[in-house]
């Protein structure tokens, strides 16, 4: 599973390298502060929608560009590679659950986060 976070972080990331440029101008172009900016590029927070439009304006190329995910993306499923080495069928099955409930929960804090930024005030 590709996590979308991380996709989008690497793009802004290279965009910066590409176009020489730092976290803390990227922040201040966009109006974030120097810490929301490193937890976005570090994929520990979301990106909304206008901040996105506001990275893809500032480097001049679209947002499709950032948040496209790159072929090479084939991340090795540590848990899948733990559960070869468990012996029993049981042991395996409540390592499946837990992998499934761990998922989830980090799906619904990023959902959590993304909707506690998203109450913030827009300014585009």
């Amino acid at each position: 599973m590709v996590d979308m976070n991380m996709a989008v972080a690497r793009n802004v990331l290279e965009q910066l390298k590409k176009n020489h440029k730092k976290q803390i101008e990227l922040a201040s172009a966009i109006g974030v502060s120097k810490t929301t900016m490193s937890k976005m590029l570090s994929g520990a927070r979301m990106i909304s929608v206008p901040e996105l439009s506001k990275i893809a304006g500032y480097f001049s190329v679209s947002m499709d560009e950032l948040v496209k995910v790159p072929k090479d993306s084939a991340q090795p499923d540590v848990i899948r590679a733990f559960m070869g080495k468990v012996d029993s069928d049981a042991a395996r099955q409540a390592i499946g659950y837990a992998d499934e409930i761990a998922d989830m929960i980090i799906f619904h804090a990023r959902t959590r986060e993304n909707a506690d930024n998203m109450r913030e005030s827009w300014d585009i």
